[in-house]
C-alpha cells in the first residue's frame, strides 16, 4: 500500500510544479469560468488570493501609471494672489514659482527704493497677471478638479500676505498723519520725531508716502541750517543774514513748508532788537533794503520799521560816548529822514547837533594844532564851531598863536591877562593868529658914542610892529587883519650889542623900543576887547 506523498513546496524562484497527475478514475470536475486578475504589482507580494500561474508561464510585470496631478484654477489663482508663487509650486511648476517669487522681491525693493508710485501699480499690475497667469495654467489641464486644501492653503497665505500689507500701510498712513499735523503747526521738531517712527516694512506699505515724510525731515533739516545762520546774523553779520533768508526762500518755496518757515523766521524776529543797538541798526537796514517777495518772509520787514527808531539813536548815543561822531550823526539823520514825525525824532535832532558840533570842534582843534613856524593851518585854513560863543562887546577870550617857543611873540602872549586867553577851541571866541615882529613907526632918535672908539652913531627906536589876523571860532570867520604896534620907552642911556665880525663895531642904527607890561595890553586889548 502505498503512502501518499506530501505536496510538494513551490520552488521560490519560479512557479510551482504540478504534484502529480489527475486520477483517470475519478468522475470529471467541473471547470470554473476564467476569472478576470488584478494587474502585476512592481513590487511586493500579490494581492488577495493571487494563484501563482503555471510553471510552464512567464509573469509580465508593467508599472502602474502615475496618477494625474489635479489641477484646481481657483486654488492656483488664489496660491498666485499672494505675490509668492504658491499657486504655480500647487501646479508643479516650481521654475516659475521661484521665478515669480523673485520678481516680486525686485518689485517691492523698487517700490521701496524709488519711492514711486509707478512702481505701486507696476506691483499691482504684477499681482492680476500672477493671479491670471495661475487660473489660466490650472484650467487648460486635463485632470481639473476642486482641491479644498490647496484652496484654503492658497486663501491662508494670501489673506496674510494682504493683511500684512494692509497693517504696513495703516501704520504708514499713521505715521504721515502724525508727521503732516507736525508740520501743519510748524513743530520740526515733532515732525523729525514722527518721521524716526517709519520703519522698511512702512515704506514697504507705502513708500511714496513715507518717503514725503522723509521730504519734510530733510526740509526741516534745511531750517535747521537756516536758523544756524540767523543765529549767527543776530552778532550783526549781514552775509550770515542774507544766507539765513535765501535758505528760507529756498524751503518756502516747496510746498506745504509756509508754517515751518513762519516758526524759523519768528524765532529770528524775536531776538529783535538786540543787546547791541548798532547791530540791531545793521540787521533793520538790511531788512529794509530786502526786495519784497509777497510771502510770509515780508514780515520781517514790519519788524524792521518797528525796531529801527530806539535802534538807530541807541546806536547814535554809543557812537557819540565812542568819540564816533561822524558815525553817530548819519545814525541820527538816519531816523530823521525816515520817520520825522516819530516820537523820538527831537532827541534824534539833539543828538545830531550834538554830533555835528563834536565834528566841528574836533576839526577845529587838529587844525589848532602848533607847527614848526608856530603857526597852525587853522590860521591859513580856518573852521567853524557852531559852539562856540559869538564875539561880541565886551571881553573875548582868544587863543594865541605865533612865533616858536623861544619867540618874543611868546613872552607878549603871557604878559597878556588871564581873562583874555581861552584854554581850548570849546570855550574861545577868537582865534589870534601873529606873524614875524618887525620894525613900527619910529619913536625917537639918539645919538650913541662907542665907549671903545668913541665914535657916535645915531640909533632910531621903533615899536614893534606885529601882524595879526583874528578869525571868530563860531563862524570862521576873518574879523581882523591888521597890525599891531607896542610901543616902550626909548633912548636909554647904555644898551649893549654884539659886534659882527667883520670889523664893524658901530651899533645897529634902529632899535626896537623897550617894552612893558602895559604897553603889550595896550596894543593886544583893541584884539579881544569891543
Amino acid at each position: 500500500m502505498d503512502t501518499p506523498k506530501p505536496p510538494a513546496t513551490p520552488d521560490p524562484t519560479g512557479p510551482p510544479e504540478p504534484t502529480g497527475s489527475p486520477d483517470p478514475t475519478s468522475p470529471p470536475q467541473p471547470t470554473d469560468p476564467p476569472q478576470p486578475t488584478d494587474p502585476p504589482q512592481p513590487t511586493g507580494q500579490p494581492p488577495g488570493d493571487f494563484a501563482p500561474p503555471p510553471s510552464d508561464q512567464l509573469a509580465v510585470f508593467h508599472p502602474v501609471p502615475p496618477r494625474p496631478r489635479p489641477h484646481d484654477p481657483l486654488a492656483a489663482a488664489l496660491g498666485n494672489a499672494s505675490l509668492l508663487g504658491i499657486g504655480y509650486l500647487m501646479l508643479g511648476r516650481r521654475k516659475l514659482a521661484l521665478a515669480a517669487a523673485t520678481t516680486s522681491l525686485v518689485l517691492v525693493l523698487l517700490v521701496v527704493s524709488r519711492a514711486r508710485t509707478s512702481y505701486e501699480i507696476a506691483v499691482a499690475v504684477w499681482w492680476v497677471l500672477g493671479i491670471a497667469h495661475g487660473w489660466f495654467l490650472a484650467h487648460r489641464a486635463t485632470h481639473r478638479v476642486a482641491v479644498r486644501r490647496q484652496r484654503l492653503l492658497g486663501l491662508a497665505m494670501t489673506l496674510t500676505v494682504l493683511l500684512t500689507a494692509g497693517l504696513l500701510r495703516h501704520d504708514a498712513h499713521r505715521i504721515a498723519d502724525d508727521v503732516a499735523e507736525a508740520r501743519r503747526d510748524g513743530d520740526c521738531a515733532r515732525v523729525v520725531s514722527a518721521q524716526r517712527d517709519v520703519w522698511w516694512g512702512d515704506r514697504v506699505g507705502d513708500a511714496p508716502l513715507t518717503a514725503s515724510g522723509d521730504e519734510m525731515v530733510r526740509a526741516c533739516e534745511r531750517l535747521e541750517t537756516a536758523t544756524a545762520e540767523l543765529n549767527s546774523a543776530l552778532t550783526g553779520d549781514t552775509e550770515a543774514l542774507e544766507k539765513g533768508f535765501g535758505t528760507l526762500a529756498r524751503v518756502l518755496a516747496e510746498p506745504g513748508n509756509a508754517r515751518t518757515v513762519e516758526t524759523t523766521l519768528n524765532g529770528f524776529l524775536r531776538g529783535l532788537p538786540t543787546e547791541d543797538p548798532c547791530t540791531t541798526v545793521a540787521l533793520t537796514d538790511w531788512l529794509r533794503q530786502r526786495a519784497p517777495s509777497q510771502d510770509v518772509l515780508d514780515r520781517s520787514t514790519a519788524t524792521a520799521e518797528r525796531t529801527a527808531p530806539a535802534a538807530l539813536v541807541g546806536c547814535g548815543d554809543d557812537l557819540m560816548a565812542d568819540d564816533s561822531w561822524d558815525e553817530a550823526r548819519t545814525r541820527y539823520e538816519q531816523l530823521l529822514d525816515r520817520y520825522p514825525g516819530g516820537d523820538l525824532a527831537d532827541r534824534a535832532r539833539k543828538g545830531a547837533r550834538k554830533a555835528t558840533l563834536s565834528i566841528e570842534l574836533d576839526t577845529v582843534r587838529k587844525l589848532l594844532v602848533d607847527s614848526a613856524d608856530g603857526q597852525p593851518a587853522y590860521c591859513s585854513d580856518p573852521a567853524k564851531y557852531s559852539g562856540a560863543r559869538p564875539a561880541g562887546k565886551g571881553t573875548n577870550r582868544a587863543l594865541f598863536y605865533g612865533g616858536d617857543e623861544y619867540s618874543v611873540l611868546r613872552d607878549y602872549v603871557k604878559q597878556l591877562p588871564g581873562s583874555w586867553k581861552a584854554g581850548d577851541a570849546s570855550d574861545a571866541a577868537l582865534v589870534v593868529c601873529m606873524g614875524e615882529d618887525t620894525f613900527g613907526t619910529s619913536v625917537e632918535t639918539c645919538p650913541y658914542e662907542n665907549e671903545s672908539t668913541g665914535a657916535v652913531t645915531y640909533v632910531s627906536f621903533h615899536k614893534v610892529a606885529i601882524p595879526v589876523k583874528v578869525y571868530e571860532v563860531r563862524t570862521g570867520r576873518l574879523v581882523t587883519d591888521r597890525r599891531i604896534q607896542i610901543g616902550g620907552t626909548s633912548c636909554p642911556s647904555r644898551f649893549s650889542y654884539f659886534a659882527t665880525g667883520d670889523g664893524d663895531t658901530a651899533p645897529p642904527s634902529t632899535r626896537y623900543v623897550t617894552t612893558s607890561k602895559s604897553g603889550v595890553r595896550a596894543a593886544f586889548e583893541p584884539l579881544v576887547v569891543r
